[in-house]
């Protein structure tokens, strides 16, 4: 029989398995919008024909003006929907509401695209799945992405894209398990093909990162109580606690390594909030029962002494994200304001401790 650790030696085991885990870490941009008020700008399109509708919705997707992209190529279909450029005008029509979150216009100029088939009919069906997604049709979104998942013949690329944004949806529906099955073959998926030609990081990369997320909110959900004097409940707990952190780092580590910078920042961001977080938890624990003012005292040093390597971790984890960022140039993505924030905040607590 073997002896249940008492709680201080319990968190020297767990604190001693994770120093041994390297944490390695780790937008579409916005423009102005247009001076033009929609009046003018209609009665500038009224006179134009349908070549030059094409043109001026070119020259303005080109520029980031998506209200006059969306307004030239809006207008063509509606006037001339026999037109070479219809199918192309009702697609970049929808991209171009949707860049502008004008989601239920978007979704209307989708579901036209999408029904008139040809080429631009996939694209027009993700989008359509996308605009319900941001107008909260969560099932309808799903079952967009799920007509799409199942068409004869489709890319595994975009079986892979089909298959993690389900698995968002999911999330976001408040269904975890489903979530967490469909990520997880989107994922499959994609290391599967990524033997044999090379993919676009970015929906791999979704979809480990929200596997991420499954195992972090389960890493959150774990509590630890040492005051409820359970030496082997609180052993359980710690360890519990320990693998899950070590299971969404994964996951996270994983997105990381597709190569697709705006999730691996993100996904850097998640590794040092993990240990931010566990660290956060164990100085807030209760203290076990039945010790006094200094056996209080003293469990308190040496539990923030060995908490030290968890902070040590956030911020090597923050510093690589940030230096990983602005090596790829995505210095405006919302995760590195957060992570210079964090970063600054741990240091300074660190410094006072």
């Amino acid at each position: 029989m073997t002896r249940t650790p008492a709680p201080a030696t319990a968190l020297v085991l767990v604190l001693s398995a994770l120093c041994g885990c390297a944490a390695q870490r780790p937008a579409r941009m916005t423009f102005p919008p247009d001076e033009l008020t929609a009046t003018a700008l209609d009665r500038e399109l009224s006179a134009k024909n349908e070549p030059e509708l094409w043109a001026i919705g070119e020259a303005a997707e080109a520029a980031g003006d998506d209200a006059r992209a969306a307004a030239a190529f809006g207008r063509l279909v509606d006037l001339h929907p026999t037109s070479s450029h219809a199918g192309a005008a009702r697609l970049r029509a929808g991209l171009a509401l949707q860049r502008s979150r004008e989601f239920a216009r978007a979704l209307e100029r989708f579901r036209a695209a999408a029904a008139a088939g040809g080429p631009e009919a996939l694209e027009a069906a993700f989008g359509e799945a996308e605009a319900r997604y941001h107008l909260g049709d969560l099932a309808g979104a799903r079952a967009a992405l799920d007509a799409v998942a199942a068409r004869p013949g489709l890319p595994e690329a975009e079986r892979i894209r089909a298959l993690a944004q389900r698995g968002v949806v999911e999330l976001e529906a408040g269904a975890p398990g489903d979530a967490e099955r469909t990520l997880e073959a989107a994922a499959a998926l994609a290391r599967e093909a990524g033997e044999r030609e090379r993919l676009e990081p970015y929906y791999p990369a979704q979809a480990e990162f929200h596997l991420g997320e499954l195992r972090r909110e389960a890493f959150r959900a774990v509590r630890l109580d040492p005051a409820a004097g359970d030496d082997e409940a609180l052993a359980r707990d710690l360890e519990r606690k320990a693998e899950l952190l070590l299971a969404a780092q994964e996951r996270y580590l994983a997105a990381i390594r597709t190569g697709d910078p705006r999730w691996a920042v993100a996904a850097g961001l998640r590794i040092g909030e993990l240990y931010e977080e566990l660290r956060a938890d164990l100085l807030a624990a209760p203290l076990p029962p039945g010790l006094d003012a200094e056996a209080g005292a003293l469990y308190q040093a040496e539990l923030s002494a060995r908490v030290k390597v968890l902070a040590a971790k956030a911020i090597t984890a923050w510093e690589e994200t940030l230096a990983l960022a602005a090596r790829a140039g995505q210095r405006d993505l919302r995760a590195v304001p957060e992570a210079e924030a964090a970063l600054e905040r741990l240091k300074a607590l660190v410094a006072g401790e």
